[in-house]
């Protein structure tokens, strides 16, 4: 299939995800970063971290795209008394017959909204990680397989808030996108105030089918990338762990750079961000747009960037300025 029947085809499925877009614009004001990025995550199957402080609509978001989509839905509220076996299930013993049944937990629906994950401990939190990598759950002796599509999106406030748990590293690194979420603009919250006013919320009616997510999920694979753009992907996420190898100064101020995960996900962020674009093809600028959200959450910075008041953002823009462009 050449470039051009790629491209046509791409224009014909990515309707469809502005039909999710314009569903949950019904529900959302403004946030049309984060809408973009809740379809790069649904059509890549990636999960999604969302961090902003409370009252920026997140949850409401991840309810409208959810509802957007004919699926099963289920809301997870982290707190700080929540146990494993509240997530994945457990086991019952029932005495009548003396056997033990396997009572499945939320974890056992198609988009899993992990609202305020980082309000619950480490072990909370890393019982989804079975379910977020390997698509499965383990309980006692027996393995289930989770039902396609799987996507977990949590929302998180920013680890400075009071009661708040910072994710393991594992955990993190599951995610494709960590989103920042933030502040509406002067006229979208006016927008706001207007609909809360006349009662206006809205609600999102299903649009969408599993399996036409499933057909643009097959024509995402078919979408042009020059070996030379998988070169520079490398290079970025690469630079993130020897800065030093391509003659960069921030070498200091990182502690752990991406890993290899870093470089699958943005690989595939930057086709989903063509798809959605309506290109059958690659470039650049796709790269540089993914690049941010991809990475923000897998470098993590020494004392010495901390003591200098530089975050993740910082280093990105560095590496986009400075790594060689194809």
């Amino acid at each position: 299939m050449d470039i051009e029947q790629i491209t046509h085809q791409v224009e014909t499925q990515s309707l469809l995800f502005r039909q999710i877009t314009t569903a949950i614009e019904t529900v959302i004001v403004g946030q049309a970063r984060l809408l973009n990025r809740m379809m790069i995550g649904l059509l890549c199957e990636g999960h999604l971290l969302l961090e902003g402080l409370p009252g920026l609509a997140k949850t409401t978001a991840v309810k409208a795209l959810a509802a957007a989509v004919n699926t099963s839905f289920k809301r997870i509220q982290f707190t700080p008394d929540l146990l494993p076996a509240d997530i994945v299930g457990t086991q019952i013993y029932r005495p009548d017959n003396g056997s033990f049944e396997v009572n499945k937990g939320p974890v056992f629906n198609n988009i899993i909204l992990a609202d305020e994950i980082n309000r619950a401990p480490a072990k909370v939190q890393s019982a989804l990680l079975e379910a977020m990598q390997e698509r499965q759950v383990t309980i006692r002796d027996t393995t289930f397989a989770l039902d396609d599509p799987f996507l977990v999106l949590a929302t998180q406030n920013p680890i400075e808030q009071e009661g708040t748990y910072p994710l393991p590293e594992a955990q993190v690194d599951r995610f494709m996108l960590k989103i920042k979420v933030d502040y509406p603009t002067a006229e979208e919250e006016k927008e706001i105030i207007k609909r809360s006013r006349d009662g206006k919320t809205g609600s999102t009616a299903a649009v969408v089918e599993v399996d036409a997510l499933r057909a643009a999920r097959q024509t995402l694979q078919q979408i042009h990338m020059e070996d030379r753009l998988l070169d520079y992907i490398v290079r970025l996420v690469r630079a993130t762990r020897s800065p030093d190898e391509l003659g960069l100064d921030i070498g200091p101020l990182i502690s752990f750079g991406a890993s290899p995960r870093a470089s699958i996900w943005l690989e595939a962020a930057c086709r989903a961000h063509a798809f959605l674009n309506g290109r059958g093809f690659v470039t650049p600028q796709d790269v540089k747009s993914m690049a941010p959200d991809v990475l923000r959450h897998r470098i993590l910075l020494s004392y010495e960037a901390e003591a200098e008041g530089k975050a993740t953002d910082d280093i990105i823009n560095v590496l986009l300025e400075r790594v060689e462009v194809p």
